[in-house]
């Protein structure tokens, strides 16, 4: 297996991917606490059995292939396959690389693939100067959010209403990876 930098995403490697999404036995609750001199997020881990499908569209492609066109994504690849990516995003406003998605073919999972499509947007990020590297995931994916605090992630942000008015009952949690200090 090696991990390469991408050009551009050929068909639908997805469709052969198996099972694309989570399943896990916790989920992090978030709740609120207002006093009159704090508004207080609290994330607790709960037991609540949930699974999670997605399908990748030609057109998620379509839009992965635009952000790879940076240069700051990658493919790990085998036998000439792609077994999975990290989409990573330039932002220039913030200078930091946004993960827009990272994906690992079923059977290919727990081998250290992850970790090793991580570690070159971290290198790159540092190549580019970057502040941070920032992730957006939800409170129903533990196994995701675990996996990037071993990676030196940090949960840094709450959004409760991104997924409003969708059939999803999740929470978005952003996730930070500082890589050069703030200039001062």
């Amino acid at each position: 297996m090696n991990i390469i930098k991408l050009t551009k995403i050929e068909g639908n490697p997805t469709s052969h991917f198996g099972f694309n999404g989570y399943s896990t036995e916790k989920i992090y609750q978030v709740s609120q606490t207002h006093t009159a001199d704090a508004i207080l997020f609290h994330l607790t881990k709960v037991d609540h059995p949930y699974t999670k499908k997605w399908i990748t569209t030609d057109e998620d492609i379509h839009a992965y292939n635009q952000i790879i066109q940076q240069g700051h994504s990658f493919g790990a690849v085998e036998a000439g396959e792609i077994i999975g990516w990290i989409i990573c995003e330039y932002r220039e406003w913030n200078n930091s690389l946004f993960i827009e998605n990272i994906l690992v073919a079923e059977k290919q999972r727990s081998k250290g693939i992850g970790q090793k499509l991580i570690e070159s947007v971290i290198t790159q990020a540092g190549k580019l100067q970057c502040r941070l590297v920032e992730l957006e995931t939800q409170n129903t994916n533990l196994p995701a959010i675990e996996f990037y605090q071993k990676n030196n992630f940090e949960i840094t942000g709450i959004n409760q209403k991104l997924y409003a008015g969708t059939d999803r009952n999740e929470i978005a949690l952003f996730m930070t990876r500082d890589i050069m200090p703030d200039k001062k």
